[in-house]
């Protein structure tokens, strides 16, 4: 029953659990397309801040190429020009014009002796294009500092005269893009063609100047943008948004990634929480249906059932004391005034069954007084003239009257078979020879044996007065058959005048048929065969019998 009043909690709590289950697989799933689309556009706008700064500076260079001090290569007018440029300008540290041999002509400070340029990257692809070019992480040979180059080609005509050349520094990009601000957890990373990280929030002093892993390379030059799921650098679990490399308008990597964690920092408390309330709501639903179970169902249902026990042992006073409302009070109530009615039948039934005993005693009495009474007329009347007559008949009148005595007084015990049937047909024949027993040694019980020899009583009554035992050839055959704790017993007549079936049924056949208990099954029929009656019962001997039996082997 306690089993069953948690799994009454259990079921209560079952669709909860489901529909927070439910709420916090659909939450997760909006909060992850929630971050996805931040982080896409976080990359989006840093990607947009970096075009700006480029596109700035590239306007700056376009500039810068039609001033007439650097078209015409005027040095002294070029210095000048360059540096009153280059200490306008915040983001760039120089600026100069360097010619065809890679040799710098002019610009906004000194060069150092025998510097060349002609074996970088940018310096040779803006004289392979004819165009505005983007460079890579660069250590600056002028200033020796990190730099991102940036080059524009002086043209005359359609040949380049010389090679205009900047460069964004990274320590102003760090910062514009720190300034920017990130959340905890987060990070925003800038790289070159290569993959090398110019800027990067957090931690840039662990990361700038490094390449990014082999595994995110593709990122750099991927078709389009996209959102992505990483583990970083630093360990931490990522969702990427990132934007590739797309010449000429996007000419730095940039990608932004919300961490995992702190995105769902929010979800995971609410998880805890929910989780621990359900633990907290299960144990107590438990324990509530433990201590309702045991205070209001269990304890009620055990003081029944402990009644009960204590009626089956023969406490017939227990009573459960129930009184209230609630339905188990009442039933308790109910199985009180249940036990009362019993207890008075059984109190009547006793009364009763002292005045049937008295009764039956009486008439057993009475019976007996009867027999004596006929005994002692026969020996007045024939014992002198015919003695050997009235022993004969004295004894056959005893053994009627112990017949009567056993029927009437209902006391017996567990006997074989063959003596019931002894007993039972000694009132009514002389010679033992006129009877013919066959069967194996059967011990009945006593309430199997009793209603055996009312039978065969009503049976010897019956041949004695209209069959075989009523004339003097006539004989008896019994013969009987046990099976499995099944007897077949049947009584056959010959020898005496012929029989027809009878026209109306007597108490004698009713006494036959209805002789045994219900539990032993018997079953009989009947055969008026002109040459005598054929008779024959089927009963179960019941386990006393056979216990019975297993002793007397």
């Amino acid at each position: 029953m306690r089993l069953k009043l948690v799994a009454v909690a259990v079921a209560a709590l079952a669709p909860v659990v489901a529909m927070l289950a439910y709420n916090e697989v659909a939450l997760r799933h909006q909060r992850n397309d929630e971050v996805r689309a931040s982080a896409a556009q976080a990359a989006r706008q840093a990607s947009s801040e970096v075009e700006r700064i480029v596109e700035g500076l590239h306007a700056l260079l376009v500039s810068v190429t039609a001033m007439p001090s650097v078209r015409h290569l005027d040095i002294q007018a070029c210095n000048e020009a360059l540096k009153s440029v280059a200490e306008s300008i915040p983001n760039i540290r120089t600026i100069f014009v360097v010619g065809l041999d890679g040799r710098p002509i002019c610009g906004s400070m000194a060069f150092p002796d025998g510097v060349v340029f002609s074996d970088r990257d940018y310096f040779n692809q803006t004289l392979e294009t004819k165009d505005f070019s983007v460079g890579t992480y660069t250590l600056s040979r002028l200033s020796d500092r990190p730099v991102l180059p940036l080059a524009m080609p002086l043209m005359e005509g359609e040949s380049v005269k010389a090679v205009i050349v900047s460069g964004i520094r990274l320590d102003w990009l760090q910062n514009r893009i720190t300034e920017r601000g990130v959340a905890p957890g987060n990070a925003v990373t800038i790289a070159d063609g290569k993959g090398t990280i110019v800027a990067r929030v957090p931690l840039p002093e662990q990361f700038v100047g490094t390449v990014i892993p082999d595994e995110y390379q593709h990122l750099i030059h991927a078709e389009q943008p996209d959102v992505i799921e990483v583990t970083s650098q630093d360990g931490t679990e990522r969702i990427l948004g990132y934007r590739p490399i797309v010449l000429p308008s996007s000419p730095l990597y940039v990608s932004a990634g919300f961490s995992k964690p702190e995105a769902f920092a929010p979800i995971n408390r609410a998880t805890l929480m929910n989780t621990l309330a359900i633990i907290g709501g299960a144990v107590f639903a438990f324990l509530a249906a433990i201590f309702i179970g045991n205070r209001f169902i269990l304890a009620p249902i055990s003081r029944i059932a402990e009644v009960m026990e204590k009626w089956r042992n023969g406490q017939t006073t227990a009573r459960t004391g129930m009184t209230g409302p609630d339905e188990l009070d009442v039933v308790g109530a109910t199985f009180d005034r249940l036990l009362d009615e019993l207890d008075e039948r059984r109190r009547r039934n006793e009364q009763a069954e002292e005045e049937r005993t008295l009764l039956v005693r009486e008439m057993a009495h009475r019976v007996k007084n009867g027999f004596a009474l006929v005994q002692a007329i026969a020996r007045q009347t024939f014992s002198r003239s015919n003695p050997e007559s009235y022993n004969a008949f004295a004894e056959r009148l005893a053994a009627l009257a112990g017949t009567y005595d056993l029927i009437l007084s209902r006391e017996g015990s567990a006997a074989p078979i063959r003596e019931i049937i002894s007993a039972a047909l000694r009132a009514h024949i002389a010679s033992q020879e006129r009877i013919r027993l066959d069967g194996p040694d059967v011990v009945l019980p006593a309430d199997i044996a009793l209603p055996l020899s009312l039978v065969l009583h009503e049976l010897a009554t019956n041949a004695t007065k209209y069959g075989s035992l009523g004339s003097e050839q006539g004989t008896v055959a019994i013969a009987w058959k046990h099976d499995d704790g099944r007897v077949l017993l049947v009584w056959t007549e010959a020898g005496g005048p012929p029989v027809s079936t009878p026209t109306k049924r007597g108490f004698g056949s009713v006494l036959i048929e209805r002789a045994f208990s219900s539990k032993a099954q018997a079953r009989s029929r009947s055969d008026y065969r002109p040459e005598g009656l054929v008779f024959e019962v089927v009963f179960l001997t019941g386990e006393p019998a056979a216990k019975t039996e297993a002793t007397s082997r």
